[in-house]
């Protein structure tokens, strides 16, 4: 296993944990429970800022090019698959965020929103971290170099330090591990 997709695929054991949490809080919105719109910006914000601009820019600005030029096609192919999850994606978020905008002004109807959306982007993004792991970033492995992973992996650094900054990612953390333990144990 390659280094660079190694910390990718750290990466997405993290995005999944907050998948399971916005899952958990789908189920409580769908529900009809009060929602925490505080926990709900700072999930948003973990979705748009690590698995969106950091973990996915990795992807699109460094790894894919990478894995294009060793003959892995895009066009379809499957980094083309990846690109336009990685599109739908944004779409749902952006459905969320409005979602929990209208459920911050006092629409409580929007919780069924809040729901629908979390429940669709847990759905996209699982099954997308399953083919990433499962078959692209294997095929990469085979055909990439050791120096072009090296330079990967100087690549991303530069990334999460150009667009989370290091305390950022310890800050997801935390707030990864507090949401955990609110919705996921007992």
């Amino acid at each position: 296993m390659m280094q660079a997709t190694t910390d990718l695929m750290k990466e997405h054991r993290g995005i999944e944990l907050m998948l399971r949490v916005l899952g958990a809080i789908s189920a409580r919105a769908g529900a009809g429970e009060a929602l925490d719109t505080g926990e709900l910006d700072g999930i948003l914000e973990f979705l748009t800022v690590f698995a969106d601009k950091c973990h996915h820019g990795k992807e699109e600005d460094i790894l894919f090019p990478a894995l294009e030029a060793v003959g892995i096609q895009r066009s379809h192919g499957p980094i083309g698959v990846m690109l336009l999850e990685h599109t739908e994606g944004r779409a749902i978020i952006k459905r969320l965020k409005d979602a929990v905008a209208e459920y911050k002004a006092g629409d409580r109807t929007a919780a069924n929103r809040i729901a629908s959306a979390g429940d669709d982007y847990a759905a996209l993004l699982s099954q997308h971290i399953q083919k990433e792991d499962k078959v692209l970033y294997p095929m990469g492995d085979e055909r990439l170099t050791p120096e072009k992973d090296a330079e990967l992996v100087a690549a991303f650094e530069e990334i999460e330090r150009e667009r989370i900054g290091p305390s950022r990612h310890e800050e997801f953390h935390a707030m990864l591990h507090r949401l955990e333990a609110k919705y996921l144990k007992g």
